[in-house]
């Protein structure tokens, strides 16, 4: 996702993972998502209810873009930062049961902006979530709505977008102001991408995998982005921006990332870190879970040469995906054989995930607790986002020493949360055929211990790094004599 707003230059760029069911080890789907932007955004949980009387219109707060909305409207949850409630919703679920996350930034070429230029007033990443999730049942009318507003507004700039349900995972990357296309993650594969258009192959007679634009190979024929004399279509060859030039670097920026998480699940792959051959859906050497994937959000070529946070080194070339402005990650997980309500999860890392520790948000919660709703751009003792926050700025100063304290309890909650978890669902599940509220409650209780407690484990870190601060400091200004 990219966002430029007044009250920062930042820009924001993000790193996506989407596992098929069969690359997992608990036959779960997931699709999750960075949001690399401003460490002073800070980010509030919202809840949206279920409505027949929603709002007609979708009036953007930080854009000239508007259009019309249905007044009939499921709920779903978001992840705006504070500025723009209603607006950046990121990441969550609706109440019917479907995934959105929202968006990962990328570029079209030069080239194909010549001939269909983004649209300024068009469809921004502000309003992409907003104005699809709550309106969709199924991860397939996700891709089909979004594309169809495109194709009648236009895009603002290049994004990619993904959606999940019970059944499947889709993710659309746009080209241009007026063209898209998308595919069905394969089963047995995942994908991963910073901020780069992916895609490659794209088969028009196949509708139960791909999705696109109409025209999107004639219009590539027509304007020279594509020779079929050349061999197949490749969507990235056509569209897409790739390399260096005066304004972006890839080779540096966006190719590091891919190459790394390709390295962390499949090592069997001989990939060049230099030549953006990778290939678009691989195969993991071992099966994805959780603690994987939070482990892959956390990665910043640890150890190695380009690890900017060991080496204290700021202008590191290589982009890593763990980065202090990162203002949230989320791990979407669908358990297709569970009860949506807890088979639904959106593991949530407010701040740098290297630093920061992934707590559960499932689907059937129906509110959180008010510290995660109360955030804006100035640190304070009462909002959850500033409290995570506090402890990784702090780990920042001595990152050699001091992020292994955090690791450890992080570690240690991530773990106890995890077996809390199964014993909550085990419960859940005897309650909710018989006792449906009662099971709610159960979730709704568990909810709110897991996200306060979290608050309390970081509040004693902020604690235990000013106590061991204070300490280095006064050993550092031990003057002669004393």
């Amino acid at each position: 996702m990219r966002k430029e707003k007044k009250t920062s230059k930042l820009p924001s760029e993000c790193t996506t993972i989407i596992v098929g069911d069969k690359q997992t080890a608990d036959g779960s789907r997931i699709l999750a998502r960075s949001s690399d932007f401003d460490a002073m955004m800070a980010i509030n949980f919202e809840v949206h209810k279920d409505t027949d009387f929603g709002p007609k219109e979708f009036i953007a707060k930080d854009s000239a873009f508007r259009c019309p909305l249905p007044e009939k409207a499921l709920g779903y949850t978001g992840l705006p930062d504070f500025q723009f409630p209603g607006e950046w919703g990121s990441a969550g679920f609706n109440s019917a049961g479907v995934g959105e996350s929202s968006t990962e930034t990328i570029f079209s070429s030069a080239k194909a902006l010549q001939f269909d230029p983004y649209v300024p007033d068009g469809l921004a990443e502000n309003c992409t979530y907003n104005i699809v999730l709550p309106y969709i049942h199924t991860a397939r009318e996700g891709v089909e709505r979004l594309g169809s507003l495109i194709d009648k507004y236009g895009s603002a700039e290049g994004f990619g977008i993904g959606f999940i349900d019970d059944k499947e995972v889709w993710y659309l990357e746009n080209a241009c102001g007026h063209h898209w296309l998308a595919t069905r993650i394969p089963r047995g594969h995942y994908f991963v991408t910073g901020n780069q258009s992916r895609y490659r192959r794209y088969d028009p007679e196949d509708k139960e995998n791909y999705l696109a634009s109409k025209g999107l190979i004639e219009f590539a024929i027509e304007h020279g982005l594509y020779d079929p004399a050349q061999g197949e279509f490749d969507f990235h060859e056509a569209y897409s921006h790739d390399g260096k030039d005066e304004e972006r670097d890839d080779t540096t920026y966006n190719y590091p990332r891919v190459w790394g998480l390709q390295a962390l699940f499949s090592p069997s792959i001989p990939n060049d870190v230099t030549k953006n051959t990778f290939p678009v859906f691989a195969k993991a050497d071992e099966k994805f879970t959780i603690p994987k994937l939070r482990t892959a959000f956390r990665f910043h070529y640890n150890g190695t040469e380009h690890d900017p946070y060991l080496h204290q080194n700021g202008k590191e070339p290589y982009r890593p995906v763990s980065i202090f402005r990162t203002t949230q990650t989320h791990i979407m997980q669908v358990r297709p054989d569970l009860p949506k309500e807890i088979g639904e999860i959106t593991y949530v890392a407010l701040g740098m995930a290297d630093l920061g520790v992934f707590l559960p948000l499932y689907q059937g919660v129906r509110s959180f607790p008010k510290a995660y709703s109360k955030g804006n751009g100035h640190a304070d003792d009462k909002s959850a986002y500033w409290r995570f926050r506090k402890v990784m700025t702090l780990g920042m100063v001595n990152y050699n020493k001091y992020a292994p304290i955090i690791k450890e309890a992080y570690d240690k909650l991530e773990a106890e949360n995890d077996q809390r978890q199964k014993e909550m669902e085990e419960a859940y599940l005897k309650l909710y055929k018989k006792e449906p509220m009662k099971a709610l409650d159960l979730l709704q209780d568990f909810s709110d211990s897991i996200l306060n407690h979290a608050l309390e484990v970081a509040d004693d870190l902020v604690n235990e790094l000013f106590t061991r601060l204070t300490y280095d400091i006064q050993q550092e200004y031990m003057f002669h004599g004393a």
